[in-house]
């Protein structure tokens, strides 16, 4: 029986983008979905599972608990969390399949861009309509999502106490953050077809391969190490000749201390 959930589809995608954009009327800092692609990733394997009332305000911001802000009615914040929770769903099976290469179909396939692609297939008229206009790279706002949850919750990315452990979480997260810097390879391929410019780098693509391998180690890393377990202190008792806490005048050891 094949348990995965039921994968988003592209008219999917197609309606998270329009309810995004119309979000951004409101709010020109509403992220496209690959950046929200990169969040959702990252919180998937993050090593805390960050509550959706923690970290939906600061993706998307919002109103007060139990409105619909920032979207524009109950209705459409409920459509776009049905959709955001079956692609958790979706990553989460992905990012656990044991899975050999990334060509496998059980294997996680971010949701990213070749913007710069895209730009190429416009006819001229229109390419000329972005003059200088700079351009994210392929799939760097997917990093670039992923790793502002690195960055805005630091403590769930603090390196542990295992030296092994350390070096696998700071080569995972080197690799993602590659991804976020431009890329300045010459362009060999073309993601679009080989009717078209090309627009991504033979370096680039390989990048992107390191990087999803580097997010399921990850996630792999924090499930074998479990939440951080925050240390306990026991409040430091008064001495025994100190004055008792209890406000009695007496001495300590001859109050609460004596018990």
């Amino acid at each position: 029986m094949n348990d995965r959930p039921f994968p988003l589809q592209p008219e999917d995608f197609d309606e998270l983008e329009t309810i995004l954009d119309d979000l951004r009327r409101r709010d020109d800092e509403i992220p496209q979905w690959e950046f929200c692609e990169g969040v959702l990733a990252a919180l998937v394997c993050c090593r805390r599972a960050v509550p959706q009332d923690e970290y939906l305000p600061m993706l998307l911001g919002g109103g007060e608990p139990g409105s619909a802000a920032p979207f524009a009615d109950l209705a459409q914040r409920e459509r776009f969390l049905a959709l955001w929770q079956r692609r958790w769903q979706e990553v989460a099976a992905a990012l656990d399949a044991e899975v050999e290469t990334l060509e496998d179909e059980a294997a996680y396939q971010p949701e990213v861009m070749d913007v710069r692609g895209a730009l190429l297939t416009l006819p001229p008229a229109e390419r000329a309509a972005y003059g200088d206009e700079a351009l994210p790279s392929f799939a760097q706002v997917w990093a670039l999502g992923f790793m502002y949850v690195v960055e805005n919750w630091p403590e769930e990315w603090a390196a542990p106490r295992d030296k092994e452990a350390a070096e696998w979480l700071d080569a995972s997260l080197d690799a993602m953050v590659a991804m976020t810097e431009d890329d300045r390879a010459e362009p060999t391929l073309s993601p679009f077809g080989d009717d078209t410019p090309p627009s991504v780098s033979l370096a680039r693509l390989n990048a992107f391969g390191d990087a999803i391998w580097a997010v399921y180690d990850l996630r792999e890393l924090w499930k074998s190490i479990g939440p951080r377990v925050e240390t306990v202190r026991k409040a430091a008792e008064p001495g025994r000749n100190d004055l008792c806490h209890c406000g009695s005048g007496k001495k300590y050891k001859k109050c609460h201390g004596s018990i």
